[in-house]
């Protein structure tokens, strides 16, 4: 980790198939950046000071009528707070209906693998990474709650069923999306290929971040004015931070 001045607070390289986390301060913008195609973050979110307050993904979605994240979203607790907003993205949708990957899919994918015998190439799903990162900050099987799947896009197909399916080369070197916390957030992440990535060679890519010193949310500000619901939401948490 490299701490520098203001207004850039630290800067991160989270290597493929690992898991990492960190307290996000109020009003500090997260910002991810994919090094290589095929990036994918699943993303966990809590207040600090409630971590069994969590991100609701259902309540996110329904109340502000999608099927993806996409800017300029707010993220929405199960107690119908916001915790953090999407400021911005060189991608209009990110996955949300589809979760994480479990040991059973990468064994099933990928082989059997484990820390002693392949080190740093060891294949961890994503719940194995999310659930080391959360006992680091005391929280458990408990507090693992539906993901935020940032740059991959998993849409509906063209059949009867309306089958989701997964969209290859969704994201590319370079894309981005940036995070305003809407007050102190517990981020916990992994970059764990995406359970529906039919690819079978295990080369997950790593992911750059940067966490810099932002602005509260303005009167006009996208997510504020986005929906009703979502300006609800930043009122609720504003009320409860104050």
């Amino acid at each position: 980790m490299t701490l520098l001045s203001p207004p850039l607070v630290l800067t991160e390289q989270v290597p493929g198939g690992a898991a990492w986390s960190l307290v996000l301060r109020r009003h500090e913008v997260l910002r991810l950046e994919a090094l290589a195609p095929g990036a994918n973050v699943s993303l966990l979110l809590a207040p600090v000071d409630r971590p069994f307050e969590k991100l609701c993904v259902p309540d996110t979605l329904k109340a502000q009528m999608q099927a993806r994240v996409r800017p300029p979203m707010a993220l929405v607790s199960d107690t119908g707070r916001a915790l953090a907003s999407v400021v911005g993205s060189s991608l209009d949708w990110h996955d949300c209906l589809t979760g994480h990957s479990t040991d059973a899919h990468v064994r099933e994918r990928f082989g059997p693998s484990d820390y002693a015998t392949d080190r740093n190439g060891w294949r961890q799903s994503a719940r194995a990474g999310l659930l080391d990162e959360l006992r680091k900050h005391g929280l458990d099987e408990r507090d693992l709650a539906p993901t935020v799947n940032l740059f991959t896009k998993v849409a509906t197909s063209s059949d009867d069923r309306g089958s989701l399916a997964y969209v290859p080369g969704h994201a590319v070197a370079g894309d981005w999306v940036e995070l305003r916390a809407e007050l102190d957030v517990l981020v916990v992440l992994s970059t764990a290929p995406h359970p529906m990535d039919p690819r079978t060679d295990w080369a997950p890519s790593p992911v750059d971040v940067q966490v810099r010193r932002g602005d509260p949310p303005g009167t006009e500000d996208a997510t504020r004015t986005f929906r009703p619901e979502s300006g609800r939401a930043l009122a609720e948490t504003e009320r409860s931070v104050r």
